[in-house]
């Protein structure tokens, strides 16, 4: 049966407009740096965004997620909003963290983001204990732990997948193979094959196509099932690529990567393309009507941005403030 079933054509259209969102708000991310408008740097996740949105979209809110410095994905494809978004890359007082988290460190806790982290793998023990509290709390929640192919360098990841494993603990490791850490080739960095290190616990590993949003989906919703049902923990290697540099300021890369790399993938492997073409090809929707999304996508980006300008910043007596739980 074709993946084009009628009855899905809701949710397929859903997971384009997340994706166009993702693309979208990195687009004006990148504009507010260049621009000098926005405090620090950020890192720039447009290229990647059929792997938040395909494991996302098989989430409920209550499921738990962790993310990385290179976070803004996997918020938008758990559900956050617009305009808080932009107010937390601004340091202003309407942002997920009052502005005081930034782009590396917002948390949705209402849609069951439990943050960003800008320690490379820093979240992995996060993530596990949110799946541990589910267990011994007896709800249904899965847990996701997003992390890049740099964590695999960092030994708390392997504690807690030894942790998940020994416990069957309901939690998904997503490890998002972009090919890249900072400015280091994977094959210069990670030594043999990338799934083996969990299959080392005995935790049942897959490998997916990070630019096949349906593909990703599809997996996603069969772990997660599973998972549900006290078959975990599990670990995906998702293969995917980013667009951009390491962060916003990383824009001469021929040093470590080629021009012509770069163009191929996004030409060649877009995730958004890809799900458009075969949007229009199965005939669920018309150019016209994606069109219609990307434009809606982009006036609410725009619309957001300015208010985000203009909000007021956090008040300056409250510095030390929302810093320790007492």
């Amino acid at each position: 049966m074709s993946r084009a079933d009628v009855k899905n054509a809701e949710a397929y259209l859903r997971m384009y407009r997340q994706m166009v969102r993702i693309r979208t708000f990195e687009d004006n991310a990148n504009q507010l740096y260049l621009s000098a408008k926005m405090p620090g740097l950020t890192h720039m996740y447009s290229g990647e965004e059929g792997v938040a949105v395909g494991i996302c979209e098989a989430l409920e809110k209550t499921d738990h997620i962790t993310s990385t410095h290179r976070g803004h994905g996997h918020c938008i494809a758990k559900g956050a909003d617009f305009r808080q978004m932009f107010c937390e890359l601004l340091g202003k007082e309407e942002g997920y963290c009052r502005g005081k988290g930034g782009s590396m460190h917002i948390a949705d806790q209402a849609n069951g983001n439990l943050g960003a982290n800008a320690i490379v793998g820093g979240s992995a023990g996060i993530a596990t204990g949110a799946a541990l509290s589910a267990k011994r709390l007896g709800t249904r929640d899965v847990a996701v732990c997003f992390f890049g192919d740099g964590a695999l360098g960092q030994g708390l990841l392997y504690e807690v997948m030894n942790m998940a494993a020994l416990w069957k603990l309901p939690v998904i490791y997503a490890c998002e193979n972009n090919l890249y850490g900072e400015y280091t080739h994977v094959s210069e960095m990670a030594a043999g094959d990338l799934k083996a290190r969990a299959k080392s616990f005995g935790i049942e590993s897959f490998e997916v196509d990070g630019q096949d949003v349906l593909a990703v989906n599809t997996l996603s919703q069969d772990l997660v099932a599973r998972v549900r049902k006290g078959e975990g923990p599990f670990f995906i290697l998702l293969n995917t690529y980013r667009y951009n540099g390491h962060h916003v300021g990383d824009i001469d890369r021929a040093y470590y990567r080629s021009k012509q790399e770069e163009q191929e993938w996004k030409e060649k492997r877009d995730p958004i393309t890809i799900l458009g073409d075969w949007l229009t090809g199965e005939k669920i929707a018309g150019e016209t009507e994606l069109e219609a999304i990307r434009a809606e996508v982009k006036t609410d980006a725009e619309a957001a941005v300015r208010y985000a300008l203009d909000a007021a910043y956090p008040p300056a007596t409250e510095v030390d403030q929302h810093v320790y739980a007492a």
